[in-house]
């Protein structure tokens, strides 16, 4: 039939071809957002007709340069440094990016090369962002200076940096901020705060540390075409302990001893005396909380007098900012010496060391 009139024979062609063109259809995941540094992965589908064959898979990136070409399942024949085919199965192909560049962004073409329809493609497009980074949540000792970093992984795109403290009751304050017209610090932290001159590297440095600074603060690089991206850290305030011991005869042949301490948090404090069997009772303890945060611990014991003729008496105070505690004796006079305090020189060099 063919034979006799061959345009029959075309329309049966051109519509056969359309049913295949229809059926090796391409699908994508459309867009991807992905961080600066980390990898990308991305990979299309196509749905073949009866008889179709992919003879070999392209990918082409916004230059329309070749990233990878290969024949199924993988028999590569071109393939930047950069990209890796991570799967091939028929009807399918998976790439990944290994480390995005900020350049990398656009949009990327799959190419199945289809025998008997021809080419058939699909694309996804790839948006590239920075990521905040911050040092994490930081503790501070009371009347020391304190440093809060975070930076951008694009500082190229950083036109401000602005650094917000929330309170425990969710009122947000701005501390500072930083552009390329100068520095803008609010009157109640001018005197207090330093914000180095930066916009990638951003670093907000608290002179002497309150109570009251203790919140969340919130690292903010304005950005473009990132938008605003953000971070928060939060800084936790120690008021370190200075403890007395003080003692009285509270009746014939008993001494009552009471050690206090003044911090925040509260301190811990216990006693050591060698003969328990000399105390009368186990020690008694009472917590008073200060408006300004900090908390007074009282441990009261009673002893018999004449414990402190063989032995010493001794009060340990135990608190999170210290590398070892406090001991104050009360020796066989009945005097108060108190042991050389060890300041937590670890603590105090993680706090101060720059990043």
């Amino acid at each position: 039939m063919c034979g006799r009139s061959p345009r029959p024979c075309l329309l049966l062609w051109m519509v056969a071809a359309g049913i295949s063109a229809a059926l090796c259809e391409v699908k994508t995941a459309g867009s991807l957002t992905v961080e600066a540094g980390s990898a990308a992965s991305l990979s299309c589908n196509i749905s073949l007709a009866t008889g179709e064959v992919v003879h070999q898979v392209r990918w082409l990136n916004r230059h329309k340069v070749p990233l990878l070409t290969y024949e199924p399942p993988a028999r590569i024949s071109h393939s930047q440094a950069h990209v890796q085919l991570t799967s091939s199965p028929r009807n399918a192909s998976s790439i990944t990016i290994r480390r995005v560049r900020p350049d990398d962004g656009g949009c990327y073409r799959c190419v199945f090369d289809v025998y008997p329809s021809g080419s058939q493609e699909g694309s996804t497009c790839i948006s590239v962002t920075g990521k905040v980074h911050l040092e994490g949540n930081r503790t501070a000792v009371s009347g020391k200076p304190v440093s809060l970093s975070c930076w951008y992984s694009l500082p190229e795109r950083v036109s401000q940096v602005l650094w917000t403290k929330t309170s425990e009751q969710g009122d947000s304050t701005t501390v500072a901020s930083y552009s390329k017209r100068g520095h803008h610090t609010p009157e109640p932290f001018r005197d207090r705060v330093r914000l180095s001159p930066t916009l990638g590297d951003s670093r907000l440095t608290v002179l002497s540390v309150r109570t009251e600074d203790e919140a969340c603060y919130t690292c903010q690089f304005h950005t473009y075409p990132d938008g605003t991206r953000s971070s928060t850290a939060c800084l936790s305030v120690y008021v370190l302990p200075q403890p007395q011991l003080t003692h009285a005869v509270s009746s014939p042949g008993v001494t009552e001893a009471n050690c206090t301490a003044q911090s925040r948090p509260p301190a811990e404090i216990t006693w050591e005396v060698g003969d328990e069997n000399r105390t009368l009772g186990v020690p008694v303890s009472s917590a008073y909380e200060h408006g300004d945060g900090t908390t007074t611990v009282t441990s009261t014991l009673l002893f018999q007098s004449g414990l402190l003729g063989d032995m010493a008496v001794k009060c340990v105070v135990r608190h999170p900012g210290l590398e070892k505690p406090l001991i104050l004796m009360l020796d066989s006079d009945g005097e108060t010496a108190k042991q050389r305090p060890r300041p937590f020189f670890c603590f105090l060099h993680f706090l101060f060391q720059s990043r």
